[in-house]
């Protein structure tokens, strides 16, 4: 079948246009289109820049700007004229239908791209009828009254699944596919010659009423055999003879009745009708013999069989008036009514609600979170640092390395306090020989003036010499310092001691370093935990992100969704149904925003559960992390320390250098003063002697008899003698 000759196509005139005072350049292009692909395209852009300038300008039916425009209509041949721009439309989408029909008819339909560009063309057609169907009044002229326009609308359909029929034919589809189609083509024409039997439309047609009918009848049953011939093809894949024959018989009886109803019909005509009844008549003798010699299967009746079901795989190709790679450029742009501009603002306050309602959901969803995460006191950066233990921090590395090209820090720092000890010591040697020398001179003082019979000065009290007094406040002076400094150098010893060993450290190698640093201990179990719990963070900041994106996302798209052009298009009753599926945009975004939120219930959830197993691994890492901190601080500390070590020391040695060398001076001072009070005393005693009267002679008594040792008289005091005072 697939070489079967083709069925003529029914196509429709275009009608004439009379007076319309617009641009002379566009209308003459439009109404003289050629009858091309061109030409569609012509009429397209004319209809679109209509459709821009009736929004803008009032010119449409009792408007201000209304004027007269005059159409011929088909059938009668008789002028209409109207005063609407919509009765211009509507006549230039009645003749893009009818070129498309005449396009889709030209064609011959014998090779595979002749029936899809036939198919487009009456599928454009179909959509062109419907749209002036559904949107124009119908009662302009009789030509695009509500019952020409079903007819046409049918006609196209059945002619283009007429196309897709061939095509399948063409393409060896199977056959119960090619049935469907082929159904589903009588079903379109079935529906077109409803149309042509009604009395009132058959009055508007006139006599080419007849001869659509004529055809549309003949294709009915011609395609209903075709329906069933391939009906038939099936049964007989499926080894059902008896469904074969009586398939085959009922093609054959409705291709008999197409031959009755196409007497007069073109040549192309008889010749499909008979190269049809070779394939089916060939079909039927062939079944029949074999069902009746061979398999004798019951044939049922035709009733008994499930009906063809059609299969419509064709549809009116929309037409959009407003689609720029269509009209091209609206040449009216600029001229923006002001109640474009009141339906923009009303929608830019639907597009304002839109993104309040979100972000009040957000925003009650990002406190919930936020509050959550605060209470827990998880941070994601810090709740897994086991990282950080396997190596040294950045900000030791850097005093290690410091200290290792100055290899004599310790050393340099051992010798100085020793030399500052040292320096103490003698500082501290001369102050108490002084300090010794005074009190000495004190003491024989004291004794002086007991032999003298004089009440003692009170201990502590100035020494009578001018220059031990002198020798006795400058000591004090210095024993003070000295008292002051020996706390200030004991403090520094401590603070050496202390810091002396992280030098060490910090000069050794690193491994030692990294050693003494505590790490944690934990278990696999203990690892789980704090994996999870890291999952489960990662997927809270993912939600985050997520959310600020789709916020973003909606924020931008907002901005950008600008539909003035479109509001100028668009009458005032369906502005409300414009906003409607103009928002429907935000839709999907909603549905990832409302998935994101409702999902944060589930994840605090997770993580409530996860952070309740993860406390007890949290208290051995903060402590570990506490330890380890105290650890780095006191070894920068000791690093911090080094220098202010030295400086001290240097001022220790320089302060007790000056020092020792007063003391020196003061102890020389002292001793010559003492050695001087000293003389001053023994002057002082052997004058006083001199004034004692001599010593009044006595009798001698009796001898007794003695010893040889006691009647020495070298044993005895020689009078003249000064005793000593110590």
């Amino acid at each position: 079948m697939e070489a079967v000759p083709r069925m003529p196509m029914i196509w429709l005139d275009l009608k004439e246009a009379g007076e319309f005072p617009f641009n002379s350049a566009v209308k003459k292009g439009a109404v003289n289109v050629s009858r091309d692909f061109e030409g569609c395209s012509t009429l397209r852009k004319y209809f679109g820049q209509l459709h821009y300038l009736q929004s803008r300008i009032p010119m449409g039916a009792e408007q201000e700007a209304a004027v007269p425009v005059a159409w011929t209509e088909i059938f009668s041949g008789k002028t209409v004229t109207h005063e609407d721009i919509k009765y211009e439309q509507a006549a230039i989408l009645y003749n893009l239908g009818a070129l498309h029909s005449m396009l889709g008819a030209m064609d011959k339909r014998v090779a595979e791209e002749g029936m899809k560009v036939s198919c487009t063309h009456f599928q454009c057609a179909a959509g062109a009828f419907t749209y002036l169907r559904d949107h124009f009044p119908h009662s302009y002229s009789v030509d695009m009254s509500h019952q020409i326009l079903n007819l046409n609308i049918n006609l196209m359909l059945g002619q283009a699944q007429e196309c897709l029929l061939e095509k399948s034919m063409l393409d060896n589809r199977k056959s119960f596919l090619v049935a469907r189609i082929s159904a589903q083509v009588v079903d379109y024409y079935k529906e077109a010659c409803r149309a042509l039997e009604n009395s009132e439309t058959a009055s508007l047609l006139g006599k080419i009423q007849k001869d659509w009918k004529k055809l549309v009848q003949m294709k009915i049953y011609y395609f209903a055999a075709v329906a069933h011939l391939h009906m038939g093809k099936q049964a007989e894949e499926q080894q059902k003879f008896g469904e074969r024959v009586i398939y085959f018989q009922s093609a054959l009886d409705k291709l008999n009745e197409a031959i009755k109803l196409a007497k007069g019909q073109p040549e192309t005509v008889q010749e499909a009708l008979r190269f049809t009844m070779d394939v089916i008549g060939g079909k039927y003798n062939s079944a029949k013999k074999d069902n009746d010699f061979i398999y004798h299967e019951a044939v049922p009746a035709l009733d008994t069989l499930q009906s063809v079901k059609g299969a419509p795989l064709v549809k009116a190709l929309p037409v959009n008036p407003t689609d720029p790679a269509v009209t091209g450029p609206d040449i009216f742009a600029k001229l923006v009514p002001m109640a474009a501009h009141e339906a923009s603002s009303l929608y830019s306050e639907e597009k304002a609600k839109l993104l309040r309602d979100m972000m009040a959901k957000i925003e009650a969803k990002n406190e919930v979170l936020d509050q959550f995460m605060d209470s827990m006191q998880l941070d994601p950066d810090s709740v897994d640092n086991l990282d950080m233990y396997n190596h040294i921090p950045p900000v030791l590395m850097e005093k290690c390395a410091a200290l290792s090209v100055r290899p004599d820090t310790v050393k340099n720092l051992v010798q100085s306090m020793q030399v500052l000890s040292g320096v103490f010591t003698d500082v501290e040697a001369s102050l108490k020989e002084i300090r010794d020398l005074l009190e000495e001179d004190e003491a024989q003082e004291r004794k002086l003036q007991e032999l003298l019979g004089k009440a003692p000065a009170a201990q502590g009290s100035p020494p009578a010499s001018p220059g031990l007094a002198e020798v006795s406040r400058e000591c004090s002076k210095y024993l003070e310092l000295h008292e002051k400094a020996s706390f200030t150098n004991t403090e520094l010893h401590k603070a050496m001691n202390l810091h002396i060993g992280n030098l060490r450290l910090l000069s050794g190698p690193l491994e030692q370093v990294r050693a003494t640093l505590p790490s944690p201990s934990l278990t696999e179990d203990d690892k789980q935990v704090l994996q999870n719990l890291k999952r489960i963070l990662a997927k809270v900041q993912e939600m985050r992100d997520q959310r600020m994106s789709l916020e973003q996302q909606l924020r931008e798209m907002i901005q950008k969704d600008d539909i003035t052009s479109s509001l100028v298009t668009t009458d005032r009753s369906e502005m409300k149904k414009l906003f409607e599926e103009q928002l429907k945009k935000y839709d999907q975004i909603k549905v990832y925003m409302e998935q994101n939120l409702a999902a944060q219930e589930n994840v605090l959830k997770a993580l409530t559960d996860a952070n309740v197993k993860y406390a007890a691994v949290r208290k051995v890492l903060a402590e570990v992390e506490h330890k380890w901190n105290t650890t780095v601080q006191t070894l920068v500390a000791s690093y911090e320390a080094y220098e202010d070590l030295m400086k001290k020391s240097q001022e220790g040695k320089d302060f007790y250098t000056d020092l020792e060398a007063k003391a020196t001076k003061l102890l020389e001072k002292a001793r010559a003063a003492c050695e001087a009070a000293e003389a001053t005393r023994q002057q002082l005693l052997e004058k006083e002697l001199k004034k004692q009267p001599p010593p009044r002679p006595t009798a001698p008594k009796p001898a007794l008899q003695k010893r040889p040792l006691e009647l020495d008289p070298s044993a005895g005091p020689d009078p003249t003698e000064v005793p000593p005072l110590a």
